[in-house]
């Protein structure tokens, strides 16, 4: 069996830098044997934090990919707190928040960008219990904003 790295690799994924939060909390807690993954923006690959919101001025494929990076930044989170991917048993529960229109009603279809990343890394492992939801604002303007507990 191939290790995560390696499945990332053959997948041409490559994990972003994790940068130091800017205010007074941890990117991940470990306890017992469970990982709490802070939540994680959306970036492009020069780090910048990609904004809009969906229904108004971004459509739901962007907001999909926006998503995907969310499962980037966490997967990154994860290696740095527990050394290795291959520590992790599971993805057990996602919560996404979605920067949108009140109207908009497509929140699941989002969260599938990082939800789908997480059954291309970990296979059955990977499908978690997830709540998508919509919220009027994020930091920074951010699509979308991605929770993450994981089993060890």
């Amino acid at each position: 069996m191939s290790t995560i790295d390696e499945r990332l690799a053959a997948l041409g994924i490559s994990l972003p830098e994790v940068a130091t939060p800017a205010a007074n909390y941890q990117p991940s807690v470990k306890s017992g044997n469970y990982l709490f993954v802070a939540g994680q923006l959306p970036r492009n690959e020069s780090g910048e934090v990609l904004t809009g919101k969906v229904g108004v001025d971004t459509d739901v494929e962007t907001a999909y990919q926006a998503a995907r990076s969310c499962a980037l930044y966490s997967l990154a989170v994860a290696k740095l707190a527990l050394g290795s991917l291959d520590n992790i048993k599971r993805a057990v529960r996602v919560m996404g928040l979605v920067n949108s229109s009140p109207d908009f009603t497509m929140h699941p279809a989002v969260i599938n960008g990082f939800s789908d990343l997480m059954v291309e890394v970990f296979g059955e492992q990977g499908k978690h219990a997830r709540v998508a939801y919509g919220v009027s604002s994020l930091p920074a303007g951010a699509i979308v904003e991605v929770e993450t507990l994981y089993e060890i």
